[in-house]
């Protein structure tokens, strides 16, 4: 889960898995074992973040119709903000977010002339990529992990979504299955959107779901196994009585969606949260229910925070303060903090809070409300949004998923035949270091692709300069490093006011005394293209250092219609630490973590000249007045199945 000094010299080993649960008809392939050669598909495909965190409840309950809820007050203090411009899209006008990169004015009549090679080589080997157009979120059910996903089957553009399915024993290698719910019925005609997961007390599984009326209002929907002895889960029902929510008083029809897992109150009902907004507050809405039917709302909210806009994909979930394992959603107790997460409709990142949560009034409260939801901690500092959360009790874990959006155009898109993927699933706990932020990490299960160890041991990288790594190949990479800087030349220099912000810093090409430094992936000969991942580092007057991790694409591709935006944050660095990180490069992803998981930054790159063979990887030491030197473990990666 973290690495250690030990991982800076083995791979990790790690031990087959007790399945006993007979293969698919065609059997379970392990993964290749040559990283170039990866499973073909001229498919159309995207992937939309709305996870299903499927709220699983297949107990046989009395079919009444939904009551509507009592009226919700609507006395909330809100913060007017400025409207932000943004061109619209397909999705939007049925209240959903802007899911596609919108190039600068002109780039669609000036774009570049892709060939099928450099289109071909963007898709990636390890990461989930479904056959066809969209995605959502997994559980474990009955020895294998189910990954929902919302899927447009006929183009890789928005359209009208089904959910797709796939299952895995090891969140690695999927198997693609038939579509779980199609659009056939007039609560869902429209598109079936985000659910949830819950699985009950006796073992059962039931799933929340938003569907798009007839009328493309959002409401809420049950589902539950048809045969629930099945672990492959092939066939669905949808309850008769839907839909089981819709939206109350005071709240728009286009905003009133993604439904959380459920957990147990203190009464034993079930309890799920909804996100919404009243003007320009973002909210989540609160429900119990005791047989997924009918629900009562209660009159608070589960939080609010001015200014933030629509809440989408809310999330809720426990961590524990001292322990490593996962807890299940429903666990409680002085030794456990709780997670509010939301996906922000308005800028489309993903910010989560630590808090404290009251079980009998339904409402939590953040530590530092300075960094509340929407305002303070991301999950990470790219592309990266609508994630989702599931409590592995297999192994005892919290596994966090996000959709990847692509950020070319959507002509190359369709031109490719796919688009979006999933991030890496990430576990999840509280930084025992720090009490503020959590961690996030690779599931262990993706270092079993590692092959190839190549280390490079005390570097020294001198100021100014630009080291080779010589290694087989270089666009499937994981990538383990620490660095040290010249503490005698930290020691000599004066402090300075410390206003560095990635995004608005020249990048990697910006010099200063303590950095840029770090590595160039997916990087061409003579630096024509190439992506750093780096840390910066600022000394202040007060003689304390701020660090700053970044990812730089404003060079990594010569086409001119793709993002190039530079991404990054603040990582706290403790005393006696190494500064340290980790990158997964898989073709068009490039995934880093600095410190541990404390800040994390997901990249689109589309190169057109470092790909295949041509791509390389440099260590790089941009300051001006510093050597720093580096100690680096890279793996060539296999392919999974996927």
């Amino acid at each position: 889960m973290m690495f250690s000094p030990s991982d800076l010299e083995n791979p990790i080993a790690t031990s087959a898995l007790p399945y006993s649960y007979a293969p698919l008809p065609d059997g379970e392939q392990p993964a290749g074992n040559d990283p170039t050669i990866r499973p073909y598909r001229k498919t159309a495909l995207f992937l939309v973040s709305v996870f299903v965190a499927v709220a699983f409840l297949v107990a046989l309950f009395a079919g009444n119709r939904p009551v509507l809820p009592k009226n919700l007050n609507t006395n909330i203090v809100t913060e007017e903000m400025p409207e932000k411009v943004m061109p619209l899209s397909r999705g939007v006008e049925k209240g959903v977010s802007e899911k596609s990169f919108d190039p600068l004015l002109g780039a669609a009549d000036n774009s570049y002339p892709w060939s099928n090679i450099m289109l071909d080589w963007q898709r990636t080997a390890f990461h989930f990529q479904p056959k066809k157009n969209w995605m959502n979120g997994p559980v474990f059910y009955n020895g294998w992990y189910h990954l929902f996903y919302q899927s447009h089957p006929d183009a890789p553009v928005w359209g009208k979504i089904v959910w797709g399915h796939a299952v895995s024993k090891d969140l690695i290698n999927w198997r693609h299955l038939p579509i779980a719910m199609e659009t056939d019925q007039w609560y869902d005609e429209q598109g079936v959107w985000t659910g949830s997961a819950t699985i009950l007390s006796d073992g059962q599984l039931v799933v929340l779901y938003t569907g798009s009326t007839n009328e493309s209002i959002q409401v809420q929907n049950l589902a539950y196994p048809a045969d629930p002895s099945d672990p492959l889960l092939i066939k669905w029902v949808k309850y008769p009585g839907n839909p089981v929510l819709v939206p109350p008083p005071g709240i728009d029809n286009n905003d009133f969606r993604d439904p959380t897992t459920a957990w147990k109150t203190p009464e034993g009902k079930w309890r799920i949260t909804i996100g919404s907004k009243i003007n320009k507050t973002g909210i989540s809405l609160v429900y119990d229910t005791e047989g997924f039917k009918t629900f009562e709302l209660l009159d608070g909210l589960l939080h609010a925070v001015p200014g933030t806009g629509m809440w989408e994909c809310v999330d809720f979930y426990p961590i524990s303060k001292q322990g490593e394992n996962g807890l299940d959603t429903s666990v409680d107790g002085p030794g456990v903090k709780h997670v509010v997460k939301a996906s922000m409709d308005d800028d489309r990142n993903d910010y989560y809070a630590i808090g404290t949560y009251d079980a009998y009034k339904g409402k939590w409260t953040p530590d530092d409300p300075t960094f509340d939801v929407g305002i303070g901690l991301r999950y990470d500092y790219g592309i990266y949004y609508a994630s989702k959360t599931f409590y592995d009790q297999n192994k005892q874990r919290r596994v966090l998923w996000s959709w990847i959006k692509e950020t070319d155009t959507e002509a190359s898109d369709i031109k490719k035949g796919w688009a979006s993927l999933m991030g890496v699933p990430r576990t999840i706990m509280l930084d025992k270091k720090t009490q503020s932020n959590i961690l996030q990490w690779p599931i262990q299960e993706i270092n079993r692709l590692r092959t190839n160890l190549t280390v490079f041991k005390d570097v020294v990288v001198e100021a100014g300069s630009l080291v080779p790594l010589n290694l087989p190949s270089a666009y499937q990479l994981d990538i383990v490093a620490e660095f040290e800087v010249d503490m005698k030349t930290v020691e000599r220099l004066n402090g300075d006011n410390v206003a560095y912000s990635c995004a608005k810093s020249g990048g990697a090409a910006q010099r200063d005394a303590l950095g840029p430094f770090g590595f160039s992936v997916l990087a061409h000969e003579g630096i024509a293209e190439h992506t750093p991942v780096y840390f910066y580092v600022a000394k202040g007057i007060d003689g304390n250092f701020k660090t700053f991790f970044c990812a730089d694409q404003s060079r990594s591709s010569n086409a001119n219609d793709v993002d190039k935006s530079i991404y990054g944050s603040i990582v706290p660095v403790l005393k006696g630490e190494k500064l340290a990180m980790r990158i997964l490069v898989d073709h068009s992803i490039v995934e880093s973590f600095a410190q541990e998981g404390r800040t994390c930054i997901t990249s689109r790159v589309y190169p057109t000249k470092a790909i295949n063979n041509n791509a390389q990887l440099f260590l790089f030491n941009n300051a001006t007045a510093t050597k720093v030197t580096a100690s680096v473990n890279v793996w060539q990666m296999n392919s999974a199945q996927v």
